[in-house]
């Protein structure tokens, strides 16, 4: 049975929610990430697939991975609420890995075995790629409804806009779930990683498949103490409302902005007027005739006639940070290049002590840059910021902008200490005779690549959560998930773009006859040529966000939203 309640409510919400919600993103990631780690080994190794075209199919399964939670957003903040779209998305993406589990079961759904430096390798049928597509497209829509919906919900659980340390709780909440989100991605490079390395893909899929089921019923358990804020618009709707009005006043004269009478909003709304800012939308909430546009009560009585100024305002929030969004694409680029460092050290010494049996498997170098990114967070939401603060006057420390460019900056250099790296990994593969033997290892130690990867967990520390953070400050309550998720829809931008890059350089290096510069034998490729077209996109993209930054203003640590009454009261959900 439903009722209403409030965010007062010591029964619903709190430190107590922790576990069931975090439990739910942890293990999700645990599972998840342990699967893209070590996938471009499987997709080589037993579906024979060359590098370029293994790492552009994890491109687009990380894109498609990242596109659905938007319309997961949309669905829970207009309709179903985040509860039960997480609950959702969570048992869709146990479906997929089950199915990609039964991948490695079934040897029909796979190609026969042979050795990789055989030319006659029998590639997959449809059958067999639509089988282990599937499981990826199921995966994805699970991610859709995850994603964009668990930072947010876990946010529901303590935002008390009443309180007056709220925005620190938040930031320290933000932080210290990325935080969390970061060590269990670290467990799976390297627990996960490590048994699908030493114990086959069958065990190495069957434990992500069982951690996911283990997500599901541990986030069902908690569904009694959730805070659940109910999904009561369809932003999706009201966004179409604004073009389709404005659209149909296009011939009417903008009255003066502060015209009483002239522009519909909510009874006791703060935003009474629009803003001078993308004015063209402002003909939108123009009330042309208060007895046919408007009930008794002041209510529209057609939305597709009249819009408030709120719902006009809304739109143009999300408008407005469209250009600081884009800055984000590339280094979603950079922060995907998971397929061929691990390919990399797959043919370096990947000893940690020389001489020891035991060798760091090549998919867990990615967990030094999960390393470096969770040690600094906690570095600097307990130490550095409370120093900052002193000389910004800010609570935050660092802005949210100040925060994404440094990460901007850090990318660059990552993707440059990935190039002087790869150009010493194969200077060295070419002077000890080891051009035609790319399965070889070379005399060169997998800890060279570390580097690369702190630089690249310091760039997310910075970006990524400043990213959230800005998204989330920009927005009504109500808009919560639409913010998170278009991080996301940044990371599938970010994968596309990467994938062509791939093809691209894969097809303009190899022209004539030439060796690609992404080529199988990575000691005849030049692997390093391409990190370089990275770091002067990387370059070219920190300029881009410079000037984006300028043109947005410094509002940006002012959130200024009010929500509908419902809202402002903190009505819930209880069931």
């Amino acid at each position: 049975m439903e009722k209403k309640g409030s965010y007062s409510d010591d029964k619903k919400g709190g430190l107590k929610t922790m576990p069931f919600v975090i439990a739910n993103e942890a293990l999700d990631k645990v599972a998840s990430v342990g699967l893209h780690a070590n996938m471009i080994l499987y997709l080589k190794n037993e579906y024979h697939l060359t590098n370029a075209t293994g790492a552009s199919i994890l491109f687009w399964w990380n894109a498609l991975s990242n596109f659905t939670p938007i319309f997961g957003a949309f669905l829970s903040d207009s309709y179903l609420g985040r509860y039960y779209v997480i609950a959702l998305g969570t048992l869709i993406s146990l479906i997929g890995m089950v199915a990609l589990w039964l991948t490695a079961i079934l040897k029909e759904a796979r190609p026969h075995p042979c050795k990789l430096e055989s030319e006659n390798c029998q590639k997959p049928d449809f059958g067999q790629f639509a089988f282990l597509f599937s499981s990826f497209a199921l995966m994805a829509i699970g991610a859709g409804g995850i994603r964009p919906c668990s930072l947010a919900f876990g946010a529901d659980q303590f935002d008390n806009p009443e309180n007056p340390n709220n925005g620190r709780i938040l930031q320290s909440f933000f932080n210290w779930y990325y935080a969390s989100v970061g060590i269990s991605i670290l467990i799976s490079v390297t627990v996960i990683v490590y048994i699908q390395t030493k114990f086959g893909w069958v065990v190495g899929f069957g434990v992500p498949a069982g951690l996911m089921f283990l997500a599901t019923i541990m986030f069902l358990l908690g569904s009694a103490l959730f805070i659940r804020i109910k999904a009561n618009k369809s932003l999706l709707t009201g966004f179409a409302q604004v073009v389709v009005v404005a659209w149909k006043n296009k011939h009417l004269s903008l009255p003066p902005v502060d015209s009483n009478g002239w522009y519909h909003h909510i009874k006791d709304s703060r935003f009474t007027f629009p803003t001078h800012k993308l004015r063209f939308l402002n003909k939108a909430c123009i009330v042309r005739n208060p007895e046919k546009d408007l009930n008794p009560n002041g209510t529209t009585s057609d939305q597709w006639n009249l819009c408030t100024v709120q719902q006009v305002e809304e739109f143009k929030a999300l408008i407005k940070v469209i250009p600081m969004w884009s800055t984000g694409i590339m280094i979603a680029v950079t922060l995907s290049q998971h397929a061929f460092p691990v390919l990399q050290a797959n043919t370096m010494d990947r000893h940690l002590i020389k001489g020891s049996n035991f060798k760091i498997p090549a998919g867990s170098y990615g967990a030094f840059g999960i390393l470096t990114l969770t040690i600094w967070i906690a570095i600097y939401d307990r130490i550095l910021v409370p120093w900052i603060s002193k000389f910004t006057k800010k609570p935050r420390g660092l802005s949210f902008k100040q925060r994404m460019g440094i990460g901007l900056l850090l990318s660059c250099a990552s993707q440059g200490a990935a190039a002087l790296v790869e150009r010493e990994r194969r200077a060295r593969a070419l002077n000890e005779g080891l051009a035609n033997h790319p399965l070889s290892q070379v005399d060169m130690s997998a800890m060279w690549l570390v580097p690369q990867h702190c630089l690249t967990g310091l760039a997310e520390a910075f970006n990524a959560i400043g990213q959230i953070e800005f998204y989330y400050s920009q927005f009504p309550k109500s808009m919560a998930s639409i913010g998170v998720a278009l991080f996301a829809l940044g990371m599938g931008f970010g994968n596309v773009f990467g994938s062509l890059i791939v093809e691209i350089v894969d097809h303009a290096s190899s022209r004539g006859g030439k060796v690609s510069w992404v080529s199988n034998n990575l000691n005849l490729g030049h692997y390093d040529y391409y990190y370089w077209i990275l770091c002067l996109l990387s370059v070219g993209n920190l300029f881009y966000f410079i000037l984006c930054g300028w043109a947005y203003g410094s509002d940006e640590d002012t959130r200024i939203w009010e929500e509908d009454q419902a809202a402002k009261k903190g009505e819930i959900v209880m069931l």
